[in-house]
């Protein structure tokens, strides 16, 4: 299916009785649009529809990432790493889309900022966090330098918020952690801790990821798969 027929279809669909309902999916990494009318699994984020509970959408606050969205676009220091961020959404598996996120609101895409935390460069992490994830290569070098430089920083955080996700098992448990730490979830029984900052935190990434997934899901999925729920929603619609 070429990506102007893909086009089309996810239009009609989008302007169908489904536009009322919910329509939720994700591009595999063959670059296969899952799309489905309920959540089938972790992959999938809601596309269309009112946001639920845990839905990992937050309601009433799309300006801030329309505004962001628009700044990723044209910011030289963004596009400067698209190519390190793409190695690392492939080599460790993690969105990047997620990583785009966390680095803007973190960093501002600023790879020298150090946080009066101590934490470094674009994804924020810190000399102790830094050596925990190192590669024997980067561990040859201090952490200090190693995160003062883009790719590594990168790759690092990936490496990160990979293993977080497999410990959580829940993207904004995973943010939370990565915000207050692994032990202050896991006191709040693997949730998001009721922490302002650790909130804020979790809400900006997650409002930033869900408005980058939506503009990257119809350009970069090759082939389109309907769940078999969706299939005979459509079929349904086009019935009456």
């Amino acid at each position: 299916m070429s990506l102007v027929r893909l086009g089309l279809l996810l239009s009609l669909l989008l302007g169908s009785a489904l536009a009322r309902a919910e329509l939720w999916g994700y591009v595999d990494g063959a670059g296969v649009a899952h799309l489905a009318g309920h959540a089938v699994d972790s992959n999938y984020a809601l596309i269309l529809g009112e946001p639920r509970p845990g839905s990992g959408r937050v309601p009433g606050k799309t300006d801030g990432a329309s505004s962001m969205l628009t700044w990723l676009e044209i910011a030289p220091a963004a596009k400067a790493v698209q190519p390190w961020l793409r190695e690392a959404s492939r080599q460790h598996g993690v969105d990047i889309e997620l990583l785009t996120a966390i680095i803007a609101v973190e960093s501002g895409f600023d790879a020298k900022v150090v946080s009066p935390r101590g934490a470094m460069g674009l994804m924020q992490i810190t000399a102790e966090t830094a050596d925990r994830y190192a590669t024997k290569a980067e561990a040859l070098r201090p952490a200090e330098q190693r995160l003062m430089d883009p790719r590594t920083n990168i790759h690092t955080g990936a490496r990160m918020l990979a293993d977080l996700n497999r410990r959580f098992g829940r993207i904004d448990a995973a943010l939370a952690a990565w915000n207050a730490g692994e032990g202050t979830v896991r006191k709040h029984g693997g949730k998001v801790p009721p922490i302002p900052e650790t909130q804020a935190h979790v809400h900006l990434v997650l409002e930033l990821y869900w408005a980058l997934l939506q503009r990257s899901l119809p350009r970069q999925a090759q082939q389109l798969k309907m769940h078999a729920s969706l299939s005979t929603n459509l079929a349904a619609d086009h019935g009456r």
